[in-house]
């Protein structure tokens, strides 16, 4: 089997952290290239001491140089902040290079809805139409023919694999949507600040970001999508005083007064019968973030509640595998040619 060597830009962060133990145990892809301005001369076993003795530790992290990034990678994975990766996925794609993008540069697919949201110019505006969404269960064709993924958001993938299967078989309204997430601290990234804070996040629990979420354009645009026209819905956060994980609940209307929960579960697990990451669980059970930590699983768990003609979906991910490295690795295989869920078959939950 051909061996595919891959930069990781960001490897300092908890994305990138978690990249660097997926790829340790993939058959397929070498990690060759890991990069942070202030952490570089060091091998990355001593800065991830998780490493040592397996794939990786060994590589000694540098500066980002596009060019030379080129000459050691088939394909490189930018886990920077929004901003940053629009300028450095242009010279790597202008040299060949495949690029899976986990910043929201090339999500959205307007340039100016972008600059409104993250207020940043966007460079690179001339890719923006090459990028494929990378939400495999949407998208997995042409994500396997594109040289530049834009990795979907931590938020976005509960929210949209939550709403597919409503939108897909017409059960619910469009127009009366509220979404309330809740997210472990390592969504707000690992750079250093007050609100994030252990004794600022533990014991405590509060909502941010309200009504204003930079995801809420990304979710509008693909739910648009699956319902063939326009939508707004209501995006609100949460931050929950644990480490890693999401739970999504997702207000809808349904269309048919008459639906009942099991004519809506047999829908669900009709439609996601062949996926192999997203589980409808089984009546009357609800979605925990402990039974998805560390793995791709999206497990959703339904709620019909015909006094208010509500359908409530609830979706649970892990945020930085299943939202932001784990896909990025999967958005990876299928651009290489490999199966989807090589070197994450048995990544079970961390439980």
């Amino acid at each position: 089997m051909k061996t595919i060597n891959v930069g990781l830009v960001g490897i300092t962060g908890y994305a990138g952290m978690e990249l660097a133990r997926l790829l340790a145990g993939h058959p397929s892809m070498r990690l060759t290239m890991a990069c942070s301005r202030a952490e570089a001369g060091k091998r990355l076993g001593e800065f991830y001491p998780f490493l040592e003795h397996m794939p990786g530790a060994d590589v000694i992290i540098s500066i980002f140089e596009p060019r030379e990034a080129a000459q050691h990678c088939d394909l490189v994975f930018l886990a920077v902040p929004a901003g940053t990766a629009m300028d450095m996925a242009a010279p790597l794609l202008e040299a060949g290079v495949k690029v899976v993008d986990l910043s929201a540069d090339f999500r959205i697919h307007d340039a100016g809805v972008y600059e409104r949201w993250y207020k940043n110019e966007h460079h690179s505006k001339e890719l923006l139409r090459w990028a494929v969404y990378g939400l495999p269960e949407l998208y997995a064709a042409d994500i396997a023919q594109t040289n530049l993924t834009a990795n979907p958001g931590c938020y976005p993938t509960s929210v949209i694999l939550g709403l597919y299967a409503a939108l897909k078989n017409d059960l619910i309204e469009t127009g009366d949507i509220v979404v309330d997430s809740k997210s472990g601290a390592t969504g707000a990234g690992r750079k250093a600040a007050v609100p994030t804070l252990f004794c600022e996040v533990s014991d405590n629990f509060r909502a941010y970001g309200l009504p204003r979420h930079r995801h809420t354009p990304e979710i509008e645009q693909e739910v648009s999508l699956l319902a063939g026209q326009e939508v707004r819905l209501s995006f609100n956060t949460h931050l929950l005083p644990m480490n890693r994980g999401i739970l999504s609940t997702i207000y809808t209307k349904l269309k048919d007064p008459a639906a009942n929960l099991d004519s809506v579960h047999e829908a669900f697990c009709r439609t996601w019968e062949r996926s192999p990451w997203v589980r409808v669980l089984p009546k009357g059970r609800l979605p925990e973030t402990r039974y998805v930590r560390g793995s791709m699983f999206c497990d959703l768990g339904l709620v019909v509640d015909p006094r208010t003609n509500r359908l409530i979906i609830l979706a649970a991910i892990d945020n930085l595998c299943r939202g932001a490295s784990g896909q990025a690795l999967a958005n990876a295989n299928l651009m290489c040619g490999l199966p989807v869920d090589t070197g994450m078959e048995r990544l079970a939950p961390l439980a």
